[in-house]
């Protein structure tokens, strides 16, 4: 067991001892400011942009998942409990198309449900999980 824990202070050692290296030949770089384009649209973009607001996507919220096999499924009923790979109170994952966009947390408006976003995917990120 003391081998295990040597073992394991050891990757840790080497990852933090990476990790300054890397820090170490960082460079700070000047990023241009970014400014709005007050540039109105034309009616050719207006064009465009409305046929692509039109388009219906599918939103979902999601609570958990679980992989069970074929006979556990087979044998669940009414009453079952399904454990989730999530914590309780951790938030959900809200999903457009099946593409995560953002986090949330559940809420009920007039006896119905709905979600707070808590914490929005920015595009970039949403971009490097397409790839």
């Amino acid at each position: 067991m003391s081998n295990e824990k040597d073992e394991d202070l050891s990757m840790w050692d080497e990852a933090l001892d990476e990790q300054a290296e890397a820090k170490a030949g960082a460079e700070t770089v000047e990023l241009e400011e970014l400014t709005p384009d007050d540039a109105p649209i034309t009616g050719d973009e207006k064009r465009k942009l409305d046929a692509i607001l039109d388009i219906p996507v599918t939103i979902s919220m999601e609570v958990g998942r679980s992989n069970i096999s074929i006979r556990n499924l087979l044998q669940l009923n009414q009453g079952s409990v399904v454990e989730l790979d999530r914590v309780a109170g951790e938030s959900l994952d809200v999903l457009v198309n099946g593409t995560l966009i953002a986090h949330g947390e559940v809420v009920v408006v007039n006896d119905k449900f709905g979600i707070r976003l808590t914490d929005v995917v920015s595009q970039v990120e949403r971009i490097k999980k397409l790839k």
